[in-house]
């Protein structure tokens, strides 16, 4: 049953249309009264992108708290699931990620959402995801959210088990299996999303530093070549960007949304993952789990 939800949830869910799924989860088309308590904090949410890191680190824990303090509504578990969805885009400190999981738990707790689509509704699975991949607490004990969790499980042991071959911009092709004896970090990535476009040139500097011991990225897109071709190019990225038009291969991953990094250690095992996108020092913290330092 697990395995079958998970299907069907990969399947409903494209991850080529994650920006537009999350929107439509975290804020409905309809339009949204927000009480005067809740406009604030929601215009805060939606600025938080553009905010210098130690400023939203800041502003990311002041916003959990003040969405506690909010009634217990429809609307507090939309802002709860929309700024949880949002903090783990890098490192705002672990202290402050937990806040927000306390809040997306109470408000679950206060609001309980019903299936979608034969599976949790999104913000057991936003839950779920930060307790599993980020590494966060919660004592919310409901079913819903330990459905996610056994599908995270699920997803987790189809992608050790996953490989592919696609080719990249120069013609060259690639299978992941074939680089038993390197440390693969395998990224997905999109021109479009900004996280991604973020943390690339830190992967950049990761590659070139760690080339020379077995390193290797690669960055693997749905979009078309030129799409993909004069942003690489543009901005001088030399690690493999792959080619993967029809997404098969995030479907194989099973990726919902992007960055989603995959780290497979010299012996093909994946020791190491980010649902989000990550800084320079957490990048380093997931190759140390491959040998890398």
């Amino acid at each position: 049953m697990r395995d079958e939800l998970s299907n069907a949830r990969a399947a409903i869910m494209g991850w080529m249309f994650v920006t537009l799924v999350l929107t439509l989860s975290v804020f409905p088309q309809k339009t949204t009264v927000w009480t005067a308590e809740e406009t604030p904090i929601h215009e805060a949410i939606r600025g938080l992108r553009k905010l210098p890191d130690d400023v939203r680190a800041s502003t990311t824990r002041d916003l959990a708290l003040k969405i506690r303090r909010l009634p217990a509504t429809g609307n507090k578990l939309s802002l709860a699931i929309a700024l949880a969805n949002l903090s783990t885009e890098g490192d705002f400190g672990h202290d402050n990620l937990q806040e927000v999981t306390n809040s997306l738990s109470e408000a679950l707790r206060e609001q309980p959402q019903p299936d979608e689509d034969g599976g949790p509704a999104y913000g057991y699975r936003e839950l779920a995801r930060l307790v599993r991949y980020e590494h966060m607490q919660t004592n919310l004990d409901a079913a819903p959210f330990r459905t996610a969790l056994s599908m995270y499980e699920s997803d987790d042991r189809k992608r050790q088990d996953a490989d592919f071959t696609l080719t990249d911009l120069q013609g060259k092709s690639w299978t992941l299996r074939d680089l038993k004896g390197k440390v693969v970090l395998v990224s997905f990535w999109a021109t479009w999303c900004p996280p991604c476009r973020k943390e690339m040139p830190d992967l950049e500097s990761l590659y070139t530093r760690f080339k020379d011991q077995g390193f290797l990225v690669l960055a693997i897109s749905a979009e078309q070549e030129n799409k993909v071709r004069p942003f690489i190019e543009n901005a001088k990225y030399s690690y493999p960007v792959l080619l993967d038009p029809e997404g098969k291969v995030s479907a194989r991953f099973v990726v919902e949304g992007i960055p989603h990094s995959f780290v497979f250690n010299r012996d093909g095992k994946l020791v190491a993952q980010s649902t989000d996108m990550r800084t320079r020092g957490q990048f380093l913290a997931m190759l140390a789990e491959a040998g890398i330092k």
